[in-house]
């Protein structure tokens, strides 16, 4: 069942079209990478999908009753992020929008704290945390506003490679045991093969959309890979 559908939607930014006349489904349980150049609009689309930008061609619609005051996002980093004055508790359960904090919730963001491997940090300071263990706050502070859908903009952007190994991880572990539906822009490729079912790649030329198998011999797959994949 699609979760949210756009339908030749149009984004711009600054006034110029960047995402033109998209035609997209995302499916509940799936598991979607977003590529492509820089400037090609990726974060663009991701504040389309979160009704954050409205598109000035075309629509987007939710269905199975999804909200968007209910889609999970975790944005890029920044230095406001990741020198926020506040406790780890303070930063995770700030995802729990318009809901008191009472003993459920309170539950609901100490299990996932523990899902995430940082629940013995709960009273350190987030500022004093690594990048890592500050990427998994904010994923359990995205995963307290979903159940069903989390949007994620360059989660391993700055992480070093072990961290970053970590991270895939633990989405993995959220898309397949906990089946959320997983929409991820990377500009690490080559995981988005490996980890995703679906590939979208934004081009100012155009777009595709496909399996990682139907990417890999596309034409945009292949001018993107310099050719280099079809041999895997």
């Amino acid at each position: 069942m699609a979760l949210i559908t756009c339908e030749k939607a149009t984004f711009a930014y600054e006034g110029m079209p960047v995402v033109k006349e998209l035609d997209l489904t995302v499916e509940k349980g799936q598991y979607l990478c977003i590529v492509g150049e820089n400037g090609s609009g990726k974060s663009t689309l991701v504040k389309g999908l979160l009704g954050l930008l409205r598109p000035v061609g075309g629509r987007v619609f939710y269905g199975d009753g999804l909200k968007q005051t209910q889609i999970g996002y975790l944005p890029q980093r920044n230095d406001h992020q990741t020198d926020f004055p506040a406790s780890v508790w303070e930063v995770a359960s700030s995802g729990c929008r318009g809901l008191w904090m009472n003993a459920t919730k309170r539950k609901q963001i100490k299990e996932l704290l523990e899902l995430l491997g940082v629940a013995h940090l709960e009273k350190r300071s987030f500022a004093r945390l690594s990048g890592g263990q500050q990427q998994r706050v904010l994923l359990a502070r995205a995963l307290c506003a979903t159940t069903s859908l989390l949007l994620l903009d360059e989660p391993v952007a700055g992480l070093d490679p072990v961290v970053t190994r970590e991270m895939y991880d633990a989405i993995r572990m959220l898309h397949k045991e906990r089946g959320l539906t997983v929409v991820m822009i990377s500009h690490d490729v080559q995981a988005a093969m490996q980890e995703a079912d679906h590939i979208l790649h934004l081009s100012n030329s155009g777009s595709f959309y496909g399996t990682p198998f139907e990417y890999r011999h596309s034409d945009l797959g292949l001018a993107f890979f310099g050719g280099c994949c079809c041999h895997e």
